[in-house]
Parts: structure tokens; C-alpha cells; sequence
């Protein structure tokens, strides 16, 4: 069933989702099993999977010349949401980027989902490989999440690549996107954001999820301006409970957003990292409440992996 579907049933009663990472090269699909088993009791319609691009690593070669060499440590989404689907029988959701892929690896990602009944997809640009600065697109793939959604909305209408294919089949995909209440590192301006935000909806997406926040007036901010632009879809909001004293640091570098003093303060004066996990527990309980009083559609939860915060948080909601 697609998220929009999910949504629509579920009345205006606020639906509970997470995301997890695929496991690293030489694990096993037990240990995201592992992640999920204590989730399911409060019966998560979708869970997404997020797609990691590969990454450079270079090696010297006995003439003292360096060799690229392309590592996958993530692989296995398509296989994970395959996984989900056949055990848990809830809609796994699997990201597709535009780096690492040309259109021609896009066009056979989906086709690829598409036979496994997988209605869903989240349609993200990706970020720079360590080994740069900037993002760069493959040669012949996507620059931007616009085009990648135009591709995907052109399957949805049975046209492909090549277009001397006859009688081609149509898919039918909920796309889903992402949105930044504090806009995207890159975006010169929170109006240029919404700008493309818009023309993604325009191109063909179907709904938004939002990356994480730690205030829940930058995502009340955001929908405003959203809903100011004429975009309509639903806006899902993305929590992560802060569970470490390093990620004070990590967070607002990594992900480019905000913590409120009073967060920061708390977890500051944590005498370890269980006291600050128990913080940041119950500042997402409190984000979460607030934030269903505001009627949003789905608490969106990013796990990380890490089922026991996230438990501990759905059993005070939901």
C-alpha cells in the first residue's frame, strides 16, 4: 500500500514509522531483524531502508601509483525490503539516490522493486562521497533529486529510456522526498529550498519527510511556509533522540542543524552516556506529544539501527 494510502486509513490518528541502516558488509540480515522485532508491536505500516552509495578508497600500487577502488560497505536494500516485506508483511520503502547511479541503474533499481510489489520510494540526491567536497553525479546519471523524481513519475506513465519499447507497463510508485526545516546545507536561502522542494512536488512527488530537527518550531516554521508556497502534500516529521555526548558535536556537523540550549545544557551536565540516552529520550517523548496535538500524519523516527530509545519512545506515545 503506499504512504499516501497509509495516511488516508488512518483517519487523522498519527501513524508510527522508523528507518534503519543496512547492516555492514559481512553482517548478516539477522541483526536488522534484531532492530525491528522490538518495533513491531506498535504496528509500523511502512519502515524505510536507507541505500548507501559506494565510496572511494585508495590503494598503492609497488610503481608508487595510487588505484582507485570503489567499496560498498552498506549493500543489500533491494534484499532488505524484499526481507521486510515476506516476514513483517508491512511496506518496506527503499531510498534510491542520484549519486552513484546512472539513469540506466535507476531505471533497473525500479523496475528490480517493482516486480517485488514495493509501491514505495523515497527520492533523495544523496551527499558527497568523503573523498569530496561537492557532490558530483555520475556521467550519465541524475544532478539533482527534481530529475530523479521526473524519471521515476515517467515510469509511473510506462515511459521509459528507450522509447522504442512497445506496449510498455506503468508502475505505479508513492514518492516520497525530503524536506529541510532548516534548510538543506547547500540551499543559499530557506526560500530557494522551497523553491525546488515545489518543483519536486510539481515533477511528481507524493509527500514529504523531513530530516531531523530537536525544535519542534522549525518544523511548524517549515510546514507554514510550505503550505504558504501552495505545496499540499503530507509533511512527515523525522525525530532521532540524542543518545551520546559526542553527538552534540556530531549532529549539527554531520547533519547541519540545530540543538536548543536547554537540550544542550541537560546533556552537558549528564554525568555519563546512559544519563544523556534518558535525556534524549524524553526530550523526543516531549517533541513527539507536541507534535501529535498538532495533528501531523506520522511520527517518523530515525533508529539508526537502535531499537531500545525508540521503543521506550512509541510506548509513551502510542
Amino acid at each position: 500500500m503506499k504512504v499516501t494510502q497509509h495516511i488516508e486509513n488512518a483517519n487523522g490518528n498519527p501513524l508510527f514509522s522508523f528507518e534503519i541502516l543496512p547492516p555492514l558488509k559481512g553482517q548478516n540480515i539477522q541483526s536488522i531483524f534484531d532492530s525491528i522485532d522490538p518495533l513491531m508491536e506498535f504496528n509500523p505500516p511502512f519502515i524505510d531502508v536507507t541505500y548507501h552509495r559506494e565510496e572511494y578508497e585508495f590503494k598503492e600500487l609497488p610503481s608508487g601509483l595510487l588505484e582507485k577502488k570503489i567499496v560498498k560497505k552498506r549493500p543489500g536494500t533491494v534484499g532488505i525490503c524484499a526481507a521486510i516485506q515476506n516476514k513483517y508483511e508491512v511496506d518496506a520503502i527503499p531510498h534510491i539516490l542520484c549519486g552513484g547511479f546512472t539513469k540506466e541503474d535507476t531505471e533497473n533499481f525500479l523496475i528490480d522493486i517493482d516486480f517485488l510489489g514495493i509501491q514505495n520510494v523515497v527520492a533523495l540526491r544523496g551527499d558527497a562521497i568523503k573523498s569530496e567536497i561537492y557532490f558530483r553525479p555520475e556521467k550519465e546519471g541524475h544532478h539533482y533529486a527534481t530529475e530523479l523524481v521526473s524519471q521515476i513519475s515517467n515510469l509511473n506513465k510506462g515511459i521509459y529510456l528507450d522509447e522504442d519499447l512497445q506496449n510498455s507497463s506503468k508502475t505505479d510508485f508513492c514518492i516520497g522526498i525530503a524536506g529541510y526545516p532548516e534548510k538543506h546545507m547547500e540551499a543559499p536561502s530557506m526560500d530557494s529550498d522551497i523553491h525546488f522542494l515545489k518543483q519536486k512536488i510539481k515533477n511528481g512527488a507524493d509527500y514529504i519527510i523531513t530530516q531531523m530537527f530537536f525544535d519542534n518550531q522549525k518544523y511548524f516554521d517549515f510546514v507554514a511556509k510550505c503550505r504558504k508556497e501552495g505545496i499540499t502534500v503530507p509533511i512527515i516529521p523525522g525525530l532521532k533522540p540524542i543518545a551520546t555526548k559526542k553527538q552534540l558535536n556530531l549532529v549539527p556537523h554531520r547533519f547541519k542543524v540545530d540543538l536548543p540550549d536547554d537540550l544542550i545544557m541537560e546533556v552537558v551536565k549528564a554525568k555519563d552516556n546512559d544519563a544523556v540516552k534518558e535525556i534524549g529520550i524524553e526530550w523526543c517523548i516531549n517533541q513527539s506529544k507536541e507534535l501529535v496535538k498538532s495533528r501531523i500524519p506520522v511520527l517518523h523516527y530515525y533508529s539508526m539501527g537502535k531499537a531500545e530509545n525508540i521503543k521506550a519512545i512509541a510506548q509513551a506515545i502510542f
